[in-house]
């Protein structure tokens, strides 16, 4: 068995009297697909964004037993008016419940909030769980504040309360130290690291201790800062026993790796070095297979880069599917 937890939607179009600044779902002539407009956003979107019967046969010709489907990342547009990203939110999650009740068996959904409001991001967490839909996706930082800032925490508190998990999809912050160009691949590194850390270093890891969150990418560099982190706090290498009194920042209560290992982080990371090392450091408890599907392309087969480490079956099962359906919250189905 095998679950793809990072895997997108987009609803094949919007209410005819919707805001002006939502988006727009346009036909392209002699083709399936469709055309998002969304500010300075042009996006070819093939029909398996919106079409459950062709998702599955994706599914089935990828050797995907089921997949986790959140918003594609351009429709988490937090400079919206609060009020204008709420009603988007719903257009969003209606659709989504929707098209995973088409096959409850292969799809599950994620739903969106406006987290430039946090006090309405927290208090639409109800509808998204009576919607049937199993979470939700947030961009890695809300309008360049770091997701671990404390106006996010009620937020965290309440998806934890109604325990709902929560992706993290890296998203680039406004910045001019690299390129506009490096937006898909180091920046994203960047902002996937710097979420993840912030939930440590701003409480939030703490105040949350049942939080179930993902980060994609596997919170890009984060594994590679958190040693350093790690360093600073226990005063040792290689996460030796530590000695408080050669660290520099040293606290009472858990390592940052050990919050680091209540984390999941999906293994889209590109090479088989990559995979080793979460494995080695994270556990595999923690990792998810993502894909990014359908804006980019699936390995053929799915898995076929972490299924070359050799794992052991126990092991492999854990990260192909087991560990999706605990950061859902959903008990496992027998593997088949």
């Amino acid at each position: 068995m095998l679950v793809d937890a990072h895997a997108h939607l987009l609803p094949p179009d919007y209410p005819a009297d919707a805001p002006e600044c939502f988006p727009r779902m346009a036909a392209i002539d002699g083709d399936t697909a469709r055309l998002l407009l969304f500010g300075a956003t042009r996006f070819r979107a093939r029909d398996a964004f919106f079409d459950a019967e062709r998702r599955i046969e994706e599914q089935d010709r990828s050797g995907v037993d089921a997949e986790v489907l959140s918003p594609m990342p351009p429709l988490l547009r937090y400079d919206l008016p609060a009020a204008d990203g709420l009603t988007l939110a719903r257009h969003v999650n209606e659709f989504a419940a929707q098209l995973c009740a088409a096959a409850p068996d292969r799809l599950v959904g994620l739903g969106m909030v406006p987290m430039q409001d946090p006090d309405a991001a927290a208090a639409e967490l109800k509808a998204v769980r009576d919607q049937g839909l199993r979470g939700v996706e947030i961009a890695s930082n809300v309008l360049g504040a770091s997701i671990g800032d404390e106006r996010f925490l009620p937020f965290f508190t309440e998806a934890q309360r109604l325990e709902l998990a929560v992706f993290v999809h890296a998203m680039p912050a406004a910045t001019d130290r690299l390129p506009r160009s490096a937006a898909g691949t180091y920046v994203v590194g960047l902002e996937g690291a710097m979420a993840a850390a912030s939930i440590i270093a701003g409480g939030t890891a703490a105040a949350c201790p049942d939080l179930r969150i993902s980060f994609s990418h596997a919170a890009g560099g984060f594994p590679l800062m958190v040693p350093r982190a790690q360093y600073f706090w226990g005063g040792t290498w290689n996460e030796e026993p530590a000695v408080p009194e050669r660290a520099i920042a040293h606290t009472d209560g858990p390592s940052p790796l050990e919050y680091a290992r209540r984390f999941y982080y999906d293994t889209m990371v590109f090479d088989r070095r990559a995979l080793r090392y979460l494995v080695d450091l994270l556990g595999a408890d923690r990792l998810l297979v993502g894909s990014d599907f359908p804006a980019m392309p699936r390995e053929e087969p799915a898995g076929r880069t972490l299924r070359s480490l050799d794992l052991e079956p126990e092991v492999l099962e854990q990260i192909t599917w087991n560990n999706a359906w605990n950061w859902l919250g959903i008990d496992p189905p027998a593997a088949g």
